[in-house]
């Protein structure tokens, strides 16, 4: 059921934006418009390697079609750096995330209860971070 969830979120996402719109250039010929980038907020709160792996794989693309991307780690998302195996890298997605200007957050109580230290991966936020991750954004997924 969850993978269900997952997977109509993440079509309602990618179906509406994945038609391009087109202008006649010169000679008739159809040119694609340039999509406007948008700010898209996930809020990761799992610990399976695949859907995080997956969440930030979409969270690179993103960033790679010069959208703004904000991750909040929720819940057992806060264990994203111990997550990685050998078929889901999950940390090198991390650093992807990171070293091409991703922003992430982590819920100070989540990290708390499972007495995770802050760190670059997990710099200890509140909810009013993840209030206004929602509230900018154009675009909101969950995984």
């Amino acid at each position: 059921m969850k993978r269900y969830l997952i997977l109509i979120l993440f079509l309602g996402f990618i179906l509406p934006n994945a038609q391009s719109q087109t202008n006649t250039g010169c000679g008739g010929t159809k040119v694609a418009e340039p999509q406007k980038p948008i700010k898209l907020g996930i809020v990761i709160y799992s610990n399976d390697p695949e859907t995080v792996w997956n969440a930030l794989r979409i969270a690179n693309y993103s960033l790679s079609e010069k959208d703004t991307v904000s991750v909040f780690l929720m819940g057992k998302g806060v264990e994203i750096k111990s997550l990685s195996t050998k078929d889901y890298d999950v940390t090198d997605k991390l650093n992807d995330f990171l070293d091409n200007g991703g922003k992430i957050f982590a819920c100070g109580t989540c990290m708390n209860s499972r007495n995770l230290k802050e760190s670059k991966a997990c710099p200890i936020s509140s909810l009013s971070d993840l209030y206004e991750i929602i509230r900018r954004s154009d675009k909101l997924l969950t995984f």
